[in-house]
């Protein structure tokens, strides 16, 4: 089981850092590479305020972009804020981090950019996932063993290796949230993983995902064969 965190202060105006195809959930750890400008401010600023306690939050826009995401862009209602717990400046104008996910919040309203600094702020709500700052009392909770034994095929058909000494003795957060995040998922499924109510319920949407994409796999090999 997860340990209780330590508690945070969380600002109700946030800076964010919208991008397609990537959501952070709670317990979850992400790994990202900051090269664009504006969120290179981000970080400089995210770790030079002592009010920040070094958080920002993700969220994705709603209309997918493969590249830069609009100043304007509409995001999702649903985000999660993040907190920088590793931090590497190899000195070439870029910086790899890993951001550990705390807990989702609600946008109320979103501001544009800063024109000195680039990036975004929004005023966020965190009262309706007040669950999320606490682990789950099970370590083997419902759908792990389903959901292992699908994540081998799902993973096999879509050639990714896999530490499974790891993974089987992963914490029931730790193993959802990485599948949740780490999927080639679309962008809509991973919002909708991220907006589930609580872990019972993403666990039992990621059941039904990799059993769809199981058997569309199933489904091209049949054609295949005539």
């Amino acid at each position: 089981m997860l340990g209780v965190r330590t508690p945070f202060q969380l600002s109700s105006r946030i800076p964010v850092f919208p991008l397609t195809g990537t959501v952070l959930m709670p317990f979850g750890h992400l790994p990202l590479n900051i090269f664009e400008p504006r969120y290179v401010n981000l970080i400089d600023d995210t770790l030079g305020s002592a009010g920040t306690a070094r958080m920002f939050g993700m969220v994705q826009p709603r209309t997918a972009h493969t590249g830069s995401v609009p100043d304007d862009a509409e995001l999702y209602s649903i985000g999660t804020i993040g907190r920088i717990i590793q931090f590497n400046d190899p000195g070439d104008g870029h910086y790899l981090i890993t951001l550990q996910g705390i807990t989702r919040f609600r946008i109320l309203h979103t501001e544009l950019p800063h024109p000195d600094r680039g990036y975004r702020w929004v005023q966020a709500n965190f009262k309706e996932f007040e669950d999320d700052l606490n682990p789950t009392e099970r370590n083997d909770g419902p759908g792990r063993t389903r959901i292992l034994e699908l994540m081998r095929g799902y993973f096999g058909d879509k050639d990714i290796e896999a530490d499974w000494d790891a993974v089987s003795e992963a914490p029931y957060e730790a193993l959802v949230a990485s599948l949740a995040m780490s999927c080639p998922f679309e962008p809509e499924e991973k919002q909708a993983l991220l907006e589930c109510k609580n872990q019972e319920e993403r666990a039992h949407m990621l059941i039904s995902l990799f059993e769809m994409s199981n058997m569309d796999n199933t489904l091209d090999a049949g054609l295949l064969k005539h």
